[in-house]
């Protein structure tokens, strides 16, 4: 059996495979809501053999959207949908996954396929962004407003209610977004926060918003079921959040009970350079596996395109799991063929079996 296709048991959870189905935005619903073709898209991931199949950056708020076609936890009149989606995944083998998100200054966005624009208040379909400080992320978009300590108290109670919701809806692991210059990535890096209260300044104030949602949500999600955090290992610009910085975070993470680190990196700036190329953020993983050891699980993710590439990662030990994008976007049954070019037995739909 090869790495890839070992089983990995997190908490009261198995996953019978260490692929994991990336979140990726696909803004296709309504006011939040999931369709058929939700149903239809993350049940062939599942179909198709990964472990894990977990949902795109799903809003805690209305406001919190990044774009108008998000998915959406934050009434719950999404619940019954979002437990068919759960329980499609799962009937298919899969552990079905929510990632809860709040996009901050980068919200209020239109978006499909590859283009998008800014909407204002004024525009149809257009919100206020709210943000830790009043800068925008880039001269074309909306200056959001500073949150107040209300309005940072509000966030967190949604991402309480979400995760509420998200245990009834029967999902078996949630992650808290926290990477790619969304709303708590824009707390953590010191670019976008300029406060000078006790969410500002330090390093540990600026996580204080991350660390705060963490424990609210821990008395909601039970305790036998695992949560994972995805972050942004670097700003990619040098005045930016850095490596010493995350490795600082990812103990404190393990120290508070998170299972799984998912590990990603830029998206705080416009600007950044980002040196993009096959397992580009590898590298910040791997360091972070190395220093931690055991303490939690570690996810790479980018550019992972195949099976003896995920492999090689699993053995070198530079990660626990592999989370895969864009590759499963193109081919949804990736799994199913890595298993067959690794030479490894994993259960296969009993109508496909002719074909793998």
């Amino acid at each position: 059996m090869s790495k890839l296709f070992s089983p990995l048991t997190v908490k009261s959870v198995t996953l019978k495979n260490r692929i994991i189905t990336s979140p990726m935005c696909m803004y296709m619903a309504q006011d939040g809501i999931a369709s058929d073709w939700h149903l239809i898209h993350y049940g062939s991931r599942a179909m198709g053999g990964a472990g894990m199949v977990m949902l795109e950056a799903t809003a805690v708020r209305a406001d919190g959207r990044i774009g108008v076609g998000d998915l959406g936890i934050w009434k719950d009149e999404h619940i019954e949908m979002l437990t068919k989606l759960a329980s499609s995944i799962k009937l298919a083998g899969s552990v079905p996954a929510l990632q809860l998100a709040h996009a901050g200054r980068k919200g209020s966005m239109w978006v499909s396929g590859g283009e998008s624009h800014p909407l204002f208040p004024s525009d149809e379909n257009g919100w206020e962004i709210i943000a830790p400080s009043p800068i925008a992320f880039s001269s074309d978009m909306q200056t959001p407003r500073e949150m107040t300590i209300q309005d940072i108290e509000n966030v967190q109670q949604a991402f309480v209610d979400a995760a509420r919701r998200a245990v009834i809806a029967g999902f078996e692991l949630i992650e808290i977004h926290s990477a790619h210059g969304y709303l708590i990535n824009e707390f953590l890096s010191p670019i976008p926060n300029k406060r000078t209260d006790h969410y500002g300044g330090s390093r540990e104030n600026r996580a204080r918003f991350l660390f705060e949602i963490i424990d609210k949500v821990k008395r909601v999600w039970p305790s036998t079921l695992p949560i994972a955090v995805r972050i942004s290992a670097i700003d990619w610009v040098q005045e930016g959040w850095n490596m010493e910085d995350t490795l600082w975070l990812s103990k404190k993470l393990s120290e508070k009970g998170i299972d799984i680190i998912d590990v990603s990196s830029g998206g705080t700036v416009s600007d950044a350079k980002i040196k993009v190329g096959s397992g580009y953020q590898l590298p910040f993983a791997s360091t972070i596996k190395r220093e931690l050891k055991d303490q939690l699980l570690v996810g790479t993710v980018g550019m992972i395109t195949s099976a003896h590439q995920a492999e090689t990662i699993l053995v070198n030990a530079d990660a626990d799991l592999i989370f895969i994008g864009r590759e499963l976007l193109r081919n949804p049954y990736f799994p199913l063929e890595a298993a067959k070019q690794l030479r490894s037995e994993i259960p296969v739909p009993k109508p496909y079996e002719v074909a793998f």
